[in-house]
């Protein structure tokens, strides 16, 4: 007779069902961090920063006695700010409002920030309006009211 040789390990089955379960673990995290959400949030708060800069920027610049001219009045009427390298006529030909002023020798921002799906050459994304007396800047994917 032969004697019987007994091999300790894991079966082809044990192991499926081990992978399987590995798998449903990994698919309910994934939904749970939900990445996208993530990306889309992490680029609000770009947004949110840069308006809060570009709006800092331009309350320094007229604190320094220089002037803010020809901003359209009301959040409906918002005119899109021009990059920095877009200005001038180029800038006024295209609709867009020239802040080029504020990055002069980096005195008060180093460059108008741009709008992280903002993909054309002109214009950076954000909007520039007047309420009263305040001069305010608004990104048009936060708020919808942002311009027409």
């Amino acid at each position: 007779m032969r004697p019987q040789i007994h091999r300790s390990g894991f079966t082809l089955m044990e192991i499926m069902l081990v992978l399987g379960i590995i798998g449903i673990l990994v698919s309910i995290v994934i939904a749970a961090i939900n990445p996208t959400k993530q990306l889309n949030d992490a680029r609000g708060a770009d947004r949110r920063a840069s308006v809060r800069e570009l709006e800092n920027a331009i309350v320094q610049y007229i604190i320094d006695g220089n002037t803010v001219t020809g901003v359209p009045t009301g959040i409906t009427n918002a005119q899109p700010i021009c990059r920095d390298t877009a200005t001038g006529a180029v800038c006024s030909g295209g609709g867009g409002y020239d802040l080029s002023a504020l990055t002069t020798n980096g005195e008060y921002i180093v460059d108008v920030p741009i709008d992280p799906s903002q993909t054309g050459a002109l214009l950076s994304g954000y909007r520039i309006y007047q309420v009263g007396s305040f001069i305010k800047v608004c990104s048009p994917v936060l708020d919808t009211s942002c311009g027409s």
